[in-house]
């Protein structure tokens, strides 16, 4: 699948899981091209709002924002009010901008770590960007520059340790690869598993999202 209509008419279909929202995490490593990929997808759900998750942690908290992402995001979805929080600047390293975040019928929430196990409750689904960790976090040193080194050097250490203790791959529903023509979704492992169980007891095949 290149074009994203049947993905996001599919996810549209989902039972709500926040609240009036469906919430849809789009995980993976930092530099696998998330973020392009949550854009479109918004786009192809007709404008819905992203949450990207560099908002939300900081030079100090790389991935210690569950309780900032619970009360400030989670808490008020789940009662089909609008979430207000405030962005984070890496360049001033401080929290500066306030943004909000609209209870519309899907919510994406974009960023390394958006699988966690805190936050899979919430979710109506996974999806994974299926790229290798070095090709991704090479794409992201490419695209920052020499400047950003040293912040690369310690994320991928923080990264490493953040999947190795709260991995998000083995929970996805779907693995998303990005081809010449735009993406493909396949089963992830959930899915799959999933699968296996509905050929065993002779159900009808489930599609991967």
């Amino acid at each position: 699948m290149t074009d994203l209509t049947e993905a996001a008419a599919l996810l549209r279909a989902l039972p709500p899981s926040c609240g009036p929202v469906r919430l849809i995490a789009v995980d993976g490593h930092a530099g696998s091209g998330k973020s392009t990929f949550a854009g479109r997808l918004a786009a192809a759900l007709g404008g819905a709002p992203v949450l990207r998750l560099d908002d939300l942690a900081s030079h100090e908290e790389l991935f210690a924002w569950t309780e900032r992402l619970t009360a400030r995001i989670i808490e008020p979805l789940t009662r089909g009010a609008t979430a207000h929080y405030e962005a984070y600047d890496w360049t001033l390293r401080r929290f500066t901008e306030p943004r909000a975040l609209r209870p519309d019928p899907v919510v994406l929430i974009e960023g390394v770590g958006a699988g966690r196990r805190a936050l899979r409750p919430y979710l109506a689904r996974l999806l994974w960007m299926d790229r290798r960790a070095e090709e991704s976090w090479e794409r992201g040193r490419r695209r920052d520059g020499p400047g950003l080194s040293e912040f690369w050097d310690g994320w991928t250490t923080a990264e490493t340790r953040h999947f190795l203790a709260d991995p998000s791959r083995p929970f996805a529903n779907a693995l998303v690869r990005e081809v010449r023509e735009g993406y493909v979704m396949l089963p992830g492992p959930v899915s799959t598993a999933i699968q296996d169980r509905t050929i065993t007891h002779g159900d009808h095949f489930r599609p991967p999202y």
